[in-house]
């Protein structure tokens, strides 16, 4: 293929291209790809961080309170869960490291591409929705037990209390659901994008 054919197909999404060389091509196709997937790499870091977090105070505050077991019982599982998620965020950073070893880049991005599919409209990939909910409670209970100075049921006890778990719910939902969901649009741009890729270099090789 004739570098100005080269050129004209990256015009498609790139329209500030001004190349000499199939070579200069071939580099910015590596330069896209990898600054395209640092976005998911930042992200992801964000997530582990979050999730270091969360089982930090977690522990702690459960040290705190040895002798409430259903406040032990809530940061056990919630801790479970965060380590779960920081497994999960820890494996999905490995599988996108931009490391190519002697991996053609279209073979390398066509693997990447396979994995972020499957996470983002996989059989699993509504899962959110259902426990967004969940651990938003969970969360929100051992935050608020912890801060009153009161034992888990004398909470659940407390008028005062529980109503203002109610009110501050749909927000803390919402929120939760917005965030989430910019995440995922933010997911599936950069997805499309590197699909567009993946598309150019098929038509390059």
């Amino acid at each position: 293929m004739e570098t100005n054919e080269l050129q004209n197909i990256w015009k498609n999404i790139d329209a500030e291209i001004n190349l000499k060389s199939k070579d200069d091509l071939n580099l910015l196709f590596i330069a896209k790809t990898k600054r395209t997937i640092n976005k998911f790499l930042y992200v992801i870091s964000v997530s582990i961080f979050v999730c270091v977090g969360l089982i930090v105070f977690l522990i702690i505050t459960a040290l705190n309170r040895k002798t409430d077991v259903f406040y032990q019982i809530n940061n056990l599982t919630l801790c479970l869960v965060a380590i779960i998620a920081l497994i999960s965020s820890l494996h999905e950073w490995y599988k996108m490291q931009n490391n190519r070893y002697n991996q053609p880049l279209k073979s390398w991005l066509e693997e990447r591409i396979n994995s972020l599919s499957k996470e983002l409209t996989g059989r699993f990939s509504k899962l959110y929705l259902f426990l967004i909910p969940i651990l938003y409670v969970l969360i929100t209970l051992s935050i608020h037990v912890y801060f009153e100075n009161k034992s888990f049921i004398e909470v659940l006890k407390t008028e005062e209390s529980v109503v203002g778990l109610i009110v501050g719910a749909p927000i803390g939902l919402f929120v939760s659901y917005f965030a989430a969901k910019k995440i995922r649009k933010y997911y599936l741009k950069n997805l499309e994008y590197l699909k567009e890729l993946h598309g150019l270099l098929c038509n390059v090789s």
